[in-house]
């Protein structure tokens, strides 16, 4: 089992000594990986749902710092040598894919191969008001993306025609490190889950049924005549800092998942150091395959 942080781009972590401190702790302490939350704009006054809250509302306020997730973990690629830099999640339809594309190939080469990126469709519609995106179809549009980006990476002189990307014969260098960054659908909708399932590397549920989602990637990979064993699964569970971590670890593990992730603020702030310490000991450390 690996082990991830999650929100990792957020409170003290913002802050270059925070992130610095995060990434080399976490690194030292034997964690895979860190991942990243992303919104450009906070909207005043916003009416959509917050899917992971029981009140709706994202925490903080307006002038919460969120830090941009790919120029955060470039500075954080900077600060360590294995972790694994990761997007948990970038807003796919917001942005340009072809710009996209170039920039997740650069950090991931001069990363040494570590980028991955973690997408969803987007759940604040003000928030694609405000870009000038349309909200509509932005799962068509979210899967058309992942066509153009894969397009760019597979080959100089690529083209591509799916409705909201279009190009023909260009080339886009460097090229990842890796052939290609891996795609982790994130989202805990039928939707998501099938998405996973038909195009994705992995897949990240941010909550919900975690067996049923996994059995609908499953699902979805067979119609598509993919490997289901080659959607890696990622979750984190609550039970990881109750009276017995090592049963939550060997639930997700049942389940098939590969990689489990924690919040960042269970370690921040005074003591962290020691609260990674004590996690790499008494979970991480145990919980080899």
């Amino acid at each position: 089992m690996q082990f991830g942080v999650m929100f990792a781009n957020t409170m003290g972590f913002t802050e270059p000594e925070g992130a610095r401190a995060l990434a080399q702790g976490t690194e030292a302490t034997g964690f895979e990986s860190l991942w990243t939350v992303e919104h450009v704009v906070y909207p005043d006054g916003y009416e959509s749902t917050y899917p992971y809250s029981p009140k709706g509302k994202m925490p903080g306020d307006r002038d919460t710092p969120i830090p941009d997730p790919l120029i955060w973990l470039s500075y954080v690629a900077a600060c360590s040598t294995t972790l694994k830099l990761a997007t948990g999640i970038l807003i796919l339809p917001q942005r340009n894919p072809l710009v996209l594309a170039k920039e997740l190939s650069t950090l991931d080469q001069l990363s040494g191969g570590r980028m991955l990126l973690g997408i969803g469709v987007g759940w604040l519609r003000e928030e694609f008001d405000a870009l000038g995106v349309p909200w509509e179809r932005r799962g068509e549009r979210t899967d058309d993306y992942i066509a153009a980006m894969r397009a760019l990476w597979d080959g100089d002189g690529a083209s591509h025609d799916g409705g909201f990307a279009s190009f023909e014969r260009v080339s886009s260098n460097p090229k990842p490190v890796q052939g290609r960054v891996p795609i982790v659908i994130g989202g805990h909708s039928r939707a998501a889950a099938e998405r996973a399932g038909r195009i994705g590397d992995g897949f990240f549920p941010g909550t919900g049924d975690l067996a049923e989602l996994f059995d609908i990637v499953g699902q979805s990979a067979a119609a598509a005549n993919r490997d289901p064993a080659a959607v890696e699964l990622t979750a984190g569970h609550a039970g990881l800092f109750g009276d017995d971590p090592l049963g939550a670890v060997e639930e997700l593990r049942s389940l098939g998942v590969s990689r489990a992730v924690v919040p960042a603020f269970r370690f921040a702030g005074q003591g962290m150091d020691d609260r990674l310490a004590g996690f790499s000991e008494h979970v991480i450390a145990r919980s080899a395959d």
